[in-house]
């Protein structure tokens, strides 16, 4: 029912073959489905729960998956900042309250589930730290061993903490993100270690599923959908995703995929207003939002596709700019999300001030992560608990009453 393509030259690989790229030309790799042999309908989808397995026939695991119910997560209509910043239709979906608090657990349940499916006995990745903490999860659930690599110092602790309990063997290792994603490269390649970061095609899977959901839940495609981007796996995911639905016959048009970066790791974004033909990486990328810290992203090819493809676009925001989002989302809307979250609303604000979108546009941001991934950077910028006495003449004076 599917197969593996080269997304450059095409070359075809059989689905139980270990493989990440291109044998032929280094190329990323997509998962292909026999769409035509798909004959679930919108309604029948429409008549399970919201979850990332509502989708399954558009999912490449055949076996029962590795499951802690991922998905579902809530869609926010931002009505406060949307008044704010002149946007009536403005919604975030909140990825992180799924079970490990990021949007990584989509791509973790359908990519362990491979794991298992192909026969291997262990999984490793490298990690700005959610990946880490979703790996750590699900290589739990089903039982087998997970080794995660970390820049050292440059992870959330909450991050950090989720794999360790987890029981992942956790490396950190004295440089950045990407020379770590190519020592675990090499590390599985060599030693049969199965490989779940995005440049795994079968990881990305689950994470389209945020665009199936995002449709199904507003009720309609919106006319943007805006994602921060790290690895810029999720954008590519949600528009492979949605290209989906279009070819079935379930969407009639796609939304502009717009993708934010910092601006202190923006290979992307200059790729895009250069109209460069790849991205030229960020050797030294440096961000508050520890996410999003990618100067290298494996799956930039994809992302540049999805944003030309469906006339959108990607911007850059500051440290300032991604804090001050983070509290306005915590105190106007009541929703939590760690700095690299916030960048997508962030980047939404920034454009509409450029006068570079439609006021009246649809448009649904991404939020990644929850705000309790990183609780260290949420200090930092909040005055501290305000101690006094145990008196009731105290408590009245801090209150002004």
């Amino acid at each position: 029912m599917y197969r593996l393509s080269c997304i450059h030259c095409g070359a075809e690989y059989a689905p139980g073959e270990i493989i990440y790229t291109c044998k032929k030309c280094g190329h990323l790799l997509t998962v292909n489905y026999d769409l035509d042999a798909i004959s679930v309908t919108k309604k029948e989808w429409e008549q399970r729960p919201l979850s990332v397995w509502r989708y399954r026939e558009l999912l490449p695991v055949t076996i029962k998956p590795v499951t802690l119910q991922e998905g579902g997560t809530p869609l926010y209509h931002l009505e406060r900042l949307g008044k704010e910043l002149g946007l009536p239709h403005l919604y975030a979906k909140h990825e992180g309250m799924n079970p490990s608090g990021s949007f990584k657990d989509r791509g973790m349940t359908v990519g362990v589930s491979m794991a298992i499916q192909l026969g291997m006995k262990s999984v490793a990745c490298a990690s700005t730290g959610n990946t880490s903490a979703s790996l750590a999860v699900y290589a739990a659930k089903a039982g087998i061993p997970a080794v995660v690599l970390l820049p050292a110092g440059k992870v959330a602790l909450g991050k950090v903490a989720q794999a360790l309990m987890h029981g992942a063997k956790v490396i950190a290792i004295r440089d950045n993100f990407d020379v770590a994603l190519a020592l675990v490269r090499e590390l599985c390649i060599k030693h049969g270690i199965y490989l779940l970061n995005s440049i795994n095609p079968y990881r990305l899977e689950g994470q389209k599923t945020i665009g199936f959901e995002s449709v199904d839940q507003l009720g309609e495609v919106p006319d943007r959908l805006v994602l921060p981007v790290g690895n810029a796996g999720n954008i590519s995911a949600v528009y492979k995703g949605l290209k989906e639905l279009e070819t079935l016959g379930f969407i009639d048009r796609l939304p502009k995929m717009t993708g934010i970066q910092a601006a202190g790791s923006q290979p992307l974004v200059r790729a895009i207003q250069g109209n460069l033909g790849e991205v030229v990486p960020d050797e030294h990328p440096e961000t508050v939002a520890t996410a999003i810290r990618i100067g290298a992203p494996v799956n930039a090819e994809k992302a540049l596709i999805a944003i030309r493809a469906t006339g959108g676009t990607a911007a850059s925001v500051t440290d300032e700019e991604i804090l001050a989002m983070q509290r306005a989302l915590a105190r106007k809307e009541g929703i939590g999300v760690e700095p690299a979250s916030a960048a997508s609303v962030a980047g939404i604000k920034k454009l509409v001030e450029e006068g570079a979108i439609d006021r009246d546009e649809k448009i649904v941001c991404v939020v990644t992560g929850h705000l309790l991934k990183d609780p260290e950077t949420v200090i930092k910028q909040c005055p501290p608990p305000i101690e006094i006495d145990a008196t009731e003449q105290a408590l009245l004076s801090v209150l002004h009453l």
